[in-house]
C-alpha cells in the first residue's frame, strides 16, 4: 500500500514538475522532485519492495566519510540523473539539510560543485560492494545506516 501512496503522490505532482522542468533553472527541491522522489520518496524514505534505502538516520553519516561522499556520487540516481555537477551538488546539499542529520549535531560538509566533478571521476566499478565498504567503515565506527538489501 505504501508503495501506491507514493505512486498517487508522484502522479497528482506530476503536471506541475513537468511544468517547472520547462524553466532553465530548477530549484533543488525542484530536482530532488524530478530526479530522486520516485525512488526515495518525497519523505526520503525508499521503499522497501524496491529495495531503495531511507535518508533519515544514514545518509548524514556516509557523507562524513570520504568513501561515504564518493559513493553518494555513484549511486544509480545520481549517474542518471542528467543534471551537471553543480546542480548534483546542490540537490545532495538539500538531501543533506533535510535528511542529514547526525549524533554530532555537525551536518556533514556540504557538497561543492568541484568535489562532485571528482568524485564522480574517480573508478566505482561495483557500487554495491562499494557500500559495503562505506557501511564496514560506518560499522566500525558504531554507526549503523539503513539496511541495503541487495546481495
Amino acid at each position: 500500500m505504501p508503495l501506491l501512496k507514493s505512486l498517487s503522490i508522484v502522479m497528482a505532482l506530476l503536471p506541475a514538475a513537468l511544468a517547472a522542468a520547462d524553466q532553465p533553472t530548477r530549484s533543488p527541491h525542484t530536482n530532488y522532485i524530478l530526479r530522486c522522489a520516485g525512488c526515495h520518496g518525497f519523505e526520503g524514505l525508499g521503499t522497501t519492495e524496491g529495495d531503495i534505502p531511507a535518508f533519515p538516520d544514514s545518509v548524514g553519516y556516509i557523507a562524513s566519510t570520504e568513501m561515504g561522499r564518493t559513493y553518494m556520487m555513484h549511486v544509480p540516481g545520481v549517474v542518471s540523473a542528467s543534471l551537471n555537477n553543480g546542480e548534483i551538488a546542490e540537490v545532495m546539499n538539500y538531501i543533506l539539510d533535510i535528511w542529514g542529520a547526525t549524533d554530532s549535531g555537525s551536518p556533514p560538509e556540504p557538497f561543492t560543485e568541484e568535489e562532485v566533478t571528482h568524485r564522480r571521476a574517480e573508478p566505482v566499478p561495483d557500487v554495491v560492494a562499494y557500500r559495503r565498504l562505506v557501511v564496514d567503515e560506518l560499522s566500525a565506527m558504531g554507526v549503523t545506516v539503513a539496511e541495503y538489501p541487495w546481495p
